[in-house]
């Protein structure tokens, strides 16, 4: 039996960090999106793991918070 991905605790960590990260940089979702190009629901999808986040789109957030991709891997 295969696990959904969302729902393995170490994406669920990952999903922890990405809000982290937005929070402790001082931004709130409409401002990310607006920096990312996207809609605001794009950002909330992505945190609460209704959206999965490929590497290219976990860069844009590392380089938009300032952090490396590393810090937000388990």
């Amino acid at each position: 039996m295969k696990i959904n991905p969302l729902h393995d605790p170490e994406y669920r960590v990952f999903l922890q960090k990405l809000k982290q990260a937005r929070e402790e940089s001082g931004l709130t979702q409409v401002q990310v999106a607006q920096r990312l190009e996207r809609h605001q629901s794009y950002v909330a999808k992505c945190e609460q793991g209704e959206r999965r986040v490929d590497v290219i789109e976990l860069k844009r957030f590392a380089e938009l918070y300032d952090r490396s991709v590393e810090w937000f891997l388990p």
